[in-house]
């Protein structure tokens, strides 16, 4: 508790809390506690070390008040955006999702009902999730860090940028988007799914939102059918289909970066290499598969 205490004096309702209780939650980059204040409860995220160098606080701030006044996000009491110290309602008798749980197909419908939710009634965020200027930027960063990028990351930059070139060819309207949507990150109510944490978010094509969830909950040919059927309202559209495959190798690709970065600055919370290093795996053999060349070869004809 003790040292909260800086951080509780910047919150109004937390300031004058009377014998607070705290405990700790996961949290990679932030570090999260449940804080009981009485019969209230709040989730207070402390933003980490060196975050400020990749992350936008005041337009975390403005897509955090859009969805929650969608209905997708738990509610915001508090954000400070100097910082990015953060107070949320907690979502009782939500359960965390993990890789697991996302074997439940009503909870990955669920997630598709959220995410087109999200997209279709959200407010504009105040940025554009830009993947290939995020990947540049990743890099120069890298660059600059002096870092170590993985065995082969030069020619998976290439096959990008031919998967760069057909998406802008057929570009789409962009929408309001999480942009990070790690299974951790959605609470499922069992009527309905939340979204929570908005560091990475901005206005985006929404497949990038479909195909990431499916790399981070390691989903089956099932699950992804479950997902675009439930955000789409029955089939979905080929070229919308095949624009979350080619999604789904470029979420590896950008996090494979951003992992490099955790582990440049000795993020300490997991050892951030081994994490860079397998998602480039997967990314790399996804490329190298048919799915992703039939995914190119369906918006080229277009």
């Amino acid at each position: 508790m003790t040292d909260l205490t800086a951080h509780f004096s910047r919150i109004p309702f937390l300031a004058t809390a009377v014998n607070p209780t705290v405990t700790r939650l996961a949290g990679l980059t932030n570090t999260n506690y449940l804080v009981r204040d009485g019969s209230s409860q709040y989730v207070l995220r402390v933003p980490g070390t060196g975050t400020s160098e990749y992350i936008d606080r005041h337009n975390e701030r403005v897509a955090a008040r859009s969805a929650a006044a969608a209905g997708v996000n738990a509610e915001l009491l508090f954000f400070d955006p100097s910082d990015g110290l953060m107070v949320t309602r907690f979502v009782a008798g939500a359960s965390t999702m993990t890789p697991e749980r996302f074997g439940n197909i009503g909870s990955v419908s669920r997630a598709g009902r959220a995410f087109r939710q999200l997209h279709d009634t959200a407010t504009p965020f105040a940025n554009d999730f830009k993947l290939f200027t995020m990947i540049d930027d990743y890099k120069a960063l890298l660059t600059k860090k002096i870092a170590t990028l993985p065995n082969g990351y030069d020619a998976a930059h290439q096959l990008a940028a031919g998967a760069r070139q057909v998406l802008e060819q057929n570009p789409v309207r962009l929408k309001p988007s999480h942009c990070d949507p790690l299974c951790e990150n959605f609470l499922d109510a069992g009527d309905r799914m939340y979204i929570v944490d908005y560091e990475y978010s901005g206005n985006n094509d929404p497949m990038w939102d479909l195909g990431d969830l499916s790399v981070e909950g390691g989903f089956t040919a099932v699950q992804d059918a479950a997902l675009l059927s439930a955000y789409f309202g029955g089939d979905a559209p080929a070229d919308q289909a095949a624009r979350m495959v080619i999604y789904k190798a470029m979420c590896d690709l950008l996090w494979t970066l951003w992992g490099v970065i955790q582990h440049a600055n000795a993020n300490p919370v997991d050892n951030f290499w081994v994490y860079a290093s397998n998602r480039f795996r997967r990314c790399q053999a996804l490329m190298g598969s048919h799915e992703f060349t039939n995914a190119i070869n369906v918006l080229e004809r277009l």
